[in-house]
């Protein structure tokens, strides 16, 4: 039984470089390209943080350089407050 397509590494690394250069999100491009769009969020999760293809991340206008700041320091405050709340959790915790 056939588990679906198959993509080859450069595919999926040019195809999230293609979501972040554009600006375009992961449903528009997903459609675009025949995608799964649950497929594509992972690739762009997996891929995102690699160097070459973090670096060409580029944005439109200062504002939203500064809106996707904001969103990555929102996003780290709240692993953080989840990090700490497990470490309480599990420094109570009787073993």
């Amino acid at each position: 039984m056939p588990k679906g397509k198959r993509y080859d590494e450069e595919f999926k690394k040019d195809t999230v470089k293609y979501v972040l250069e554009n600006h375009k999100t992961v449903a528009q491009v997903a459609r675009e390209m025949d995608i799964n769009e649950n497929t594509l969020h992972t690739w762009v999760k997996k891929y995102s943080q690699q160097p070459g293809i973090k670096a060409t991340q580029t944005f439109a206008t200062p504002d939203a350089e500064v809106k996707a700041l904001q969103k990555q320091l929102r996003d780290l405050k709240e692993e953080n407050e989840i990090l700490k709340k497990a470490m309480h959790y599990f420094a109570k915790s009787p073993r």
